[in-house]
């Protein structure tokens, strides 16, 4: 709620115009779900913080008068806390690791005999047991 509250400061917004906004504003760190915003506009209308109106068929948020006044003692910027210490390269190179092994294993389930396969499946298990291995400090 905070955090659309503190965009609805600076100006009127569009629902998925608040997801864009909060994705950049994190630095891609917190991206929130329609289904998570949407309902939490509703909530914020039935409360009289915000009201909407109907624009080119979309509707646009604008802070009331009581919406401002909780905004303005609510957090700055909630979504730069979920980005801080992130270590980007590092979730991207995760991420390319573990698409890559699910394409792969997919590649084998789909193409592959029943041998493969449970081949396949030995090796996706000893890879989650080693990974639990490395955070237990032991080989």
């Amino acid at each position: 709620m905070a955090s659309i509250l503190a965009l609805l400061k600076d100006r009127p917004m569009h629902g998925y115009e608040m997801i864009q906004e909060i994705g950049e504003r994190s630095g891609g760190a917190w991206r929130p779900s329609p289904g998570s915003v949407y309902p939490t506009l509703q909530l914020l209308e039935d409360e009289g913080l915000i009201v909407s109106a109907s624009k080119g068929g979309k509707k646009l948020f604008t802070l009331t008068d009581s919406g401002r006044s909780e905004a303005e003692t609510g957090p700055e910027a909630p979504w730069e806390e979920a980005g801080r210490g992130v270590d980007w390269e590092g979730v991207n190179e995760i991420r390319q690791a573990g698409f890559g092994l699910m394409e792969a294993f997919g590649q084998v389930w789909k193409t592959g005999s029943a041998d493969q396969r449970k081949k396949a499946l030995t090796v996706i298990n000893d890879a989650r047991k080693k990974l639990y291995l490395i955070l237990a400090d032991e080989h």
